[in-house]
């Protein structure tokens, strides 16, 4: 019990409570967190939508001579935004793919594995 409060209430709490009905007063809510990217999904995206043409860890008896780069090139020269922004646009001489945003971010999680 507390002795600064005869009913036994904690002031802490009681503080965490008012701060929580003011800030939701003013429309500030805390950001949920993020939901992680999915790496397996994105391999498997790979998989699907790129492996005809780009070098993945999983064919190892694929090589890439000339045309484009493999995925672990990709995963050391380009950040994840930069691979976010070129999934997003058309990319020339690809076909073009039908990703969702939550599928490109796999499909990112799963290049970064790479490095």
């Amino acid at each position: 019990m507390n002795p600064h409060d005869p009913k036994g209430r904690d002031p802490k709490r009681r503080s965490v409570a008012v701060a929580l009905v003011a800030a939701l007063g003013l429309g500030w809510v805390p950001a949920e967190p993020a939901i992680a990217a999915d790496a397996v999904h994105g391999g498997q995206l790979a998989q699907q939508w790129c492996a005809s043409c780009h070098v993945l860890p999983a064919n190892p008896k694929q090589s890439a001579l000339q045309g484009p780069p493999s995925f672990r090139d990709l995963a050391r020269s380009k950040t994840p935004d930069q691979l976010r922004v070129f999934l997003l646009q058309p990319h020339g001489s690809m076909p073009p793919l039908a990703l969702s945003r939550p599928e490109i971010d796999d499909l990112v999680a799963y290049i970064e594995s790479l490095r």
